[in-house]
């Protein structure tokens, strides 16, 4: 045999809701408690008041387990043994049970029958423990809070904003405006904490783009802000209604902090996302028929091939082109140079630097950072020079007198030769003892191996020194083997030799950092040993890039949004940094004029 407890509850109207609920079990509590199987809403119930067993024999035995007992029939009694069979009565405060049986089980109906008691007077449930007597009504409670709230966060700031809004900067102490701030300000606007009026020139006025361009003068727009506009893809009809609502209130299309929002807690200001760049990329060309920039959405799966910058013609200036690196672009630096000789492991050269390796730092053979540097951010590389990261093995002496080696000039052909004339005219290349010391060591690799290494190539029995002269700037010559020289007129001493353009920066439209990289090696990216060639230009492209990088919500090693790699004002100087102090005093009432005519 097993309970149904059966609880009734009438509506406003009379209405009776019965709810049921079975329990397989031999015995239920009575009590105010939750966790009781007959549940009563009643203080003048115990937590736990009564426990109802089922005997074998199918009668209940009800004990209380509390101090009050309850009423069996009208008759109050702690203990009571009731047939279920013939029906019974309980009460416990307020409520009436009814026991009966239907089928095998025993049913229980409980009921509230009179207002509940807290046993001295009759109080309505809700009443209970409240402060109503004492406290004001709600709708009084509801306009005073209003009104506190009002003066709090409005009249209050209002009056602070425009008690400030003429100085320089505020003391350090509350002000009633911060509390319409939604965040911290990044580390870049950290300095303007307690200048509220350098941004925000205008009361219930968002942020002009002049108060942005008073510190960063020197930033251009991204683009024309009126081909701005018409790049971006059209709007739904909510978003045409949020951009005429958002018009109202004097913020215009195509402001600064459409993507570079502020307040969004202290650290570095947070990248624009990639939703803002797709959002006029993705399919820009059709609604700028004229533009030759290629669509691009997400970096992992649409975005074009890389477009170095490369110099397609050596001149004064070079002359510039980006180019593809599907076509295979090869840049005119005016250098000769091959990648693959000088860091084999195996020829003449890696020979060569295991001999010098004590004296340079080399190893077994030459590596990348051998003539390559970091700059002290580690972001790019320093330019190759000469004295620094060739000399060591290249020399230009001609001759050694004591512990100093005679040198010429490198990068001025004209002192070149002014140089190898005096020599000559000292009578240099008829002493033995010159000729011993320049022929000591060779040039490096197999192919050279019958060379003397400096920069006397010739016989030592030249009878004039155009000879020599020629033999520095003929093949095989300490100028030729790495430039590309200019022969002058016969009779003429004006020898050229065309001008080494180093790019530090190919990418003019994107930005890559090295040191973000050095955790890898320098040929994962760059197939420098198979260069033979100064021309062949080694960068990776763009499948390469994305063996690690995709698109911002891809699964990549690394997730990479658009503005990763591009930023609207870095050009040469990227990663690019405002070149203004933070503490210079300001004429607030000409900004604000200013700002005014830009409203207007």
């Amino acid at each position: 045999m097993s309970f149904l407890i059966r609880q009734i509850s009438r509506t406003s109207d009379g209405r009776e809701i019965i709810r049921a609920y079975p329990h397989d079990v031999r015995e239920i509590i009575i009590g105010r408690e939750a966790s009781c199987e007959i549940h009563l809403a009643d203080l003048a119930v115990e937590l736990r008041h009564a426990r109802l067993t089922l005997q074998p024999n199918g009668k209940l035995d009800v004990v209380a387990l509390a101090g009050n007992g309850f009423e069996v029939d009208g008759s109050k009694t702690p203990q009571a043994v009731i047939d279920p069979a013939g029906g019974s009565e309980l009460r416990f405060g307020s409520h009436l049970l009814v026991i009966s049986v239907d089928d095998g089980v025993v049913v229980i109906t409980a009921e509230r029958i009179e207002v509940l008691s807290d046993a001295t007077q009759e109080k309505d449930e809700i009443g209970l423990f409240t402060l109503r007597s004492i406290m004001p009504s709600r709708r009084l409670t509801a306009w005073a809070l209003s009104i506190i709230i009002l003066l709090a966060l409005l009249v209050w700031p209002i009056h602070t904003f425009y008690n400030y809004q003429n100085a320089e900067k505020r003391p350090a102490a509350f002000h009633a405006d911060s509390l319409w701030s939604s965040g911290s300000l990044s580390s870049s606007h950290a300095g303007l904490g307690m200048d509220c009026q350098f941004c925000h020139t205008e009361a219930f006025v968002a942020v002009p783009d002049s108060s942005c361009v008073a510190c960063h003068e020197d930033v251009h727009d991204h683009a024309d802000p009126k081909r701005l506009i018409l790049a971006k893809a059209p709007l739904n009809w909510d978003g045409k209604m949020s951009r005429k609502i958002a018009e109202s209130f004097s913020r215009p299309e195509g402001r600064c902090v459409e993507c570079h929002t502020e307040h969004e807690g202290a650290g570095p200001m947070e990248d624009t996302k990639q939703q803002f760049c797709s959002s006029c990329h993705t399919d820009m060309n059709k609604r700028l028929t004229d533009t030759k920039i290629a669509n691009a959405s997400d970096f992992g799966t649409a975005h074009p091939q890389f477009k170095p910058e490369v110099i397609t013609a050596n001149g004064s200036p070079p002359t510039r082109e980006r180019i593809s690196l599907d076509q295979k672009p090869v840049e005119d630096s005016g250098l000769k140079f091959p990648h693959d000789v000088h860091l084999s492991r195996t020829n003449g050269v890696a020979r060569m630097a295991g001999g010098m390796g004590k004296q340079f730092g080399f190893g077994q053979a030459l590596d990348c950072k051998d003539c390559h540097v970091k700059t002290p951010d580690g972001i790019q590389f320093k330019p190759i020079d000469m004295e620094q990261s060739c000399a060591m093995c290249h020399s230009l002496g001609i001759e050694k007198i004591g512990d100093t080696v005679r040198t010429l000039r490198h990068g001025d052909p004209k002192m070149v030769v002014a140089d190898i004339r005096a020599f000559y005219r000292a009578g240099g290349p008829y002493r033995v003892r010159t000729q011993q010391v320049m022929e000591g060591r060779k040039r490096p690799g197999d192919y050279a191996r019958s060379q003397p290494y400096y920069a006397y190539f010739g016989s030592v029995n030249y009878s004039r020194a155009d000879s020599a002269i020629r033999s520095v700037f003929s093949k095989g010559g300490a100028c030729y083997d790495c430039h590309t020289v200019i022969a002058p007129p016969a009779g003429s001493d004006n020898w050229q030799v065309q001008k080494v353009h180093q790019t530090s920066r190919f990418m003019m439209k994107g930005w890559f950092d090295h040191a973000a990289h050095d955790t890898e090696t320098c040929s994962s990216c760059h197939a420098a040993k198979k260069s033979g060639n100064a021309s062949e230009l080694l960068l990776p492209g763009i499948k390469t890039c994305r063996t690690c990088h995709g698109g911002e919500a891809s699964n990549a090693d690394v997730p990479s949004s658009c503005a990763m790699c591009h930023s609207f004002h870095a050009d040469d100087g990227a990663p690019w940094v405002p070149k203004f102090d933070m503490t210079r005093k300001r004429d607030v009432s000409k900004t604000r004029v200013e700002n005014n005519k830009i409203r207007t």
